[in-house]
């Protein structure tokens, strides 16, 4: 199995993955140039990496949207405190 590493890249990526409404395709969202620079970058990586519109956010592709289910997903398993096996 192949060895992840989780970056700090990486967690502002799903940070703003996290950001998207995903009960509608019409909502985007804007990432405004006084936007934390972290903020920022990720979002232009998320562009770059075919997830999302426009290098300042949009609105996510079909790619992006299973990418955004995947992390919301998984931030709400572990949040839940309650974790049953």
């Amino acid at each position: 199995m192949p060895q992840s590493t989780y970056t700090s890249e990486l967690f502002e990526e799903l940070k703003i993955l996290c950001l998207f409404n995903l009960e509608t395709t019409q909502e985007g969202i804007k990432v405004h140039s006084s936007a934390l620079p972290e903020a920022i970058a990720a979002t232009r990586r998320l562009h770059d990496k075919g997830l999302i519109t426009q290098a300042d956010g949009g609105y996510l592709t079909s790619l992006g949207h299973d990418a955004a289910q995947y992390a919301q997903d998984l931030l709400t398993i572990l949040e839940t405190t309650d974790v049953t096996s």
